[in-house]
Formats: C-alpha cells, structure tokens, sequence
C-alpha cells in the first residue's frame, strides 16, 4: 500500500515530556481500558446467554459493545506503550493501520446507532408489523452491513491517502490521524478531500436521520397511552443519549482539525481529541446496563451468581 516515495515512519508530536507523571498517565489509561473491556465483555455475556434477550434491539447491542471492543484495541496498548517510551514514532504501516481501525470504528458506531433507532421505530410506530419487517434474516443483513460498509469505505480512504507524497512526517497528535497525513502532501489532494467531503457528508445525513426518526417516535408517544410513552423514553433514552455524546465528540474531533487550536491549552487538546474514542465505549455500557430493565437484572444475576 505504501511506495517508496513515502515516508517510513511518523512521529506523534503531541506527547510531552511528562516525566514522573507518565505513571499516572499509564494507571488512569489502564485502569479506563480494562473498565472497558470488562464491562463490554459481559454485556455481550449478558446478551448470549440469556435467552429472553435473543431479540432484534439486544442483537443491535450486542454489536455495538463488539465494536467498542474493537475500536479501543486499536487506541488504548497503543497509548500505554507510547506513554512509557520516550520515542513516539511509529511506523507508517502501522499508523495507516490504526486510522483504519479508529475509523471503522467511528462509521460502524453510527450505523449500528442508526438501525437501532429504525428497529424502535418499528416497534413504537409499527407495532403490529414489526415481526414482519425485523425477521432473524433481516437482522443479520443489517448487522453485516453495519459492519462491511464502513470497511469497504475507509479501504478506500485509506488507500488514496497512503498513494500520496509527503512533505513531511509530524503529526501534532498522540495517534495516528487521517487528516493530518493528508496537510503533510506534497502532490494533489483533491480527489482525497472530495472523498472525505462525501464521506463527511454521509455521516451528517445519517445522523439527522437518526434524530429525525427519533422525532417520529416523540410524535408517537404525545398522542399514545402512558404505557406506549414509557415504553419509549425506557428504550430510546439510552439511543438518544449515546448519539449525542459520541455526535459531540466527533465534533469537537472536527473542529480541532480544521481550525487552529493553539490558544487552548495542550492538555485540553489531548483531552478532546481523546473524548470521541475514549468515553464512549465506557459511556455506552453504563447507560445501557442501567437504563435497560432486562439487561440491568440479568446483569445482577450473573455478579451475584444467582443464574
């Protein structure tokens, strides 16, 4: 993928001479890591083994802690070997490599989000056809595409941004970032930035989609019985709540690239350049495992060992 008219390695400018504080740095990024793991691991246990939970919405979720699974471990060893050596260079195979997991990552985030607000769409809105239209079938499609989509997408990102020649290798991160590879260029990016509009632009479209078909389910419930109005602040509170704090992240990811950054303090930067790929596959489990009845008890019976 890379050609000898590359550079070799990049080197990750945005890491600090931290000293004694690098243990610190190392325990807080490992203990939020294995807080990570753990809780996602036993959702996804949670889900495969109880039986009542074998439904279109737990399956959604069930691949959404998969991918935080995956997109962490494409950040946090990274980070924790960066932050005990002093040599923050990485090789540029490697570097293409991880962009393609944090940003395969961030697509399938979204669209896993996206048919899970179709699925309680149908089930708020269209509750007598809503074993019609979500079939076993139709669920596993949908899983897949979530899934092969993003993949053949950001091959394709990543394929235009390695054929490019560069003017240099400094990246002013602590990982590696697509965009910056592509401001180091020497040759022509336009067909690399209009790619990258397109996909931006998908991106935005998905996400009002989202909330759009959010606001069908708000105009159900005002006019619907109590019981169909909790049955949709239960379920799409937790949807709602996990969109627009990884939406934000992702935001503030954006803003940070595209603007200058310099009169807001080096700290905050790393801060918020780690929000979108750091919290949310914490955020998600908690929100999920406390505001889901089913998961909530199940979870109490396996801790408690009363399954």
């Amino acid at each position: 993928m890379i050609n000898s008219t590359q550079v070799s390695y990049f080197t990750l400018s945005a890491y600090t001479d931290t000293r004694l504080l690098r243990y610190l740095y190392f325990i807080i990024i490992m203990s939020i890591y294995c807080s990570i793991i753990c809780c996602n691991i036993l959702l996804i246990m949670v889900i495969c083994m109880n039986r009542s939970l074998h439904e279109p919405m737990y399956m959604f979720l069930c691949s959404l802690f998969v991918n935080e699974l995956y997109g962490s471990s494409g950040l946090f060893p990274f980070l924790l070997t960066q932050i005990l050596f002093d040599n923050h260079t990485v090789s540029a195979s490697f570097c293409f490599l991880q962009i393609f997991v944090l940003y395969t990552y961030v697509n399938i985030q979204f669209y896993t989000i996206a048919v899970m607000s179709y699925d309680r769409y149908l089930a708020i809105c269209c509750p007598l056809q809503y074993n019609t239209h979500m079939t076993s079938n139709r669920v596993v499609i949908l899983i897949a595409l979530t899934w092969l989509y993003p993949f053949l997408a950001i091959f394709i990102l990543i394929s235009l941004s390695a054929s490019l020649q560069l003017c240099g290798n400094t990246i002013n991160k602590v990982y590696c970032d697509n965009y910056s590879i592509v401001k180091l260029a020497c040759s022509d990016t336009t067909v690399n930035n209009v790619y990258g509009i397109v996909y931006t632009v998908t991106l935005v479209v998905i996400v009002l989609a989202i909330f759009y078909t959010y606001l069908k389910i708000l105009k159900v419930c005002l006019f619907g019985s109590k019981q169909t109005r909790q049955k949709a602040l239960s379920t799409c509170t937790p949807h709602l709540a996990s969109l627009i704090n990884f939406s934000c992240g992702c935001f503030f990811e954006i803003v940070q690239n595209r603007f200058n950054m310099k009169h807001v303090p080096h700290m905050l930067r790393i801060f918020l350049s780690l929000y979108w790929l750091t919290c949310q596959p914490l955020f998600n489990p908690v929100l999920y495992g406390l505001n889901l009845t089913k998961i909530r008890i199940t979870c109490k019976n396996i801790v408690f060992g009363k399954m």
